[in-house]
């Protein structure tokens, strides 16, 4: 399996996806840059991944400059064809500016910018980076967003739940989903989504923050081994 990770002027966590993508699950990584055209070498069963940052310095919104990037029209392409997209913080709100997943990131409910740990429930078995999970666990993921709160109409979030599409909700240490333990605000403390085909997924906490034993967590490893899992079973 293949792993193309777009870097946008202003994206500061591509290093941290690279380093775990390639060195500690052992994955086949290109770097590609926002002005490439072309994703030729990439079958659908590999993943293109939108990692976190300020794309374009977060100017008129987050992620709104950066969905209009050269490549992006190729990801939209890739992923209406089937292909697996991942963005991540930044990358969330480029796939939702974009119009590959619904809903948009707003401000924050406490205006400023949040940089912790929080607690994160998977919703669902029935998608590739939730499949090997435990829906019993909150997994302990860092977060580091201004505009994180999910924001969709009532019809939208209607449709997400009717179709199974949330993947993660915020949550306290014992799994319980209060309001407290809800970050940013956002609409049924929804932490992560896919899209109704199940191949585009998007989420603000940052499990490649979480990977590795050094860091004292390895929660977020579960999440990107998940998707691996996946690929095992399907081969």
């Amino acid at each position: 399996m293949k792993f193309g990770i777009i870097v946008f002027p202003g994206s500061n966590c591509d290093r941290d996806l690279i380093h775990v993508i390639e060195n500690v699950l052992k994955q086949e990584v290109h770097i590609l840059w926002h002005k490439d055209k072309s994703l030729d070498k990439f079958h659908t069963d590999d993943c293109i991944l939108l990692p976190g940052g300020f794309s374009y310095g977060d100017y008129l919104r987050s992620g709104a400059l950066a969905s209009l990037s050269p490549i992006m029209q190729s990801v939209i392409e890739f992923a209406n064809s089937g292909g697996l997209v991942w963005g991540i913080c930044n990358g969330f709100q480029i796939l939702c500016e974009s119009g590959l997943l619904p809903g948009a990131l707003l401000r924050n409910e406490g205006i400023l910018f949040s940089c912790k740990n929080v607690y994160i429930k998977p919703t669902t078995l029935d998608s590739r980076i939730t499949m090997k999970l435990d829906m019993q666990k909150a997994y302990k993921i860092p977060i580091a967003h201004a505009e994180g709160r999910y924001y969709a109409s009532q019809d939208t979030l209607q449709d997400l739940q009717m179709n199974n599409q949330i993947l993660f909700t915020y949550c306290d240490e014992h799994g319980k989903i209060t309001d407290i333990s809800n970050p940013n605000g956002s609409a049924l403390h929804i932490a992560g989504i896919c899209n109704k085909g199940r191949n585009v997924f998007g989420m603000m906490p940052h499990p490649e923050r979480a990977a590795e034993s050094v860091l004292n967590n390895t929660d977020g490893l579960a999440i990107l081994e998940s998707m691996l899992s996946y690929q095992t079973a399907i081969h």
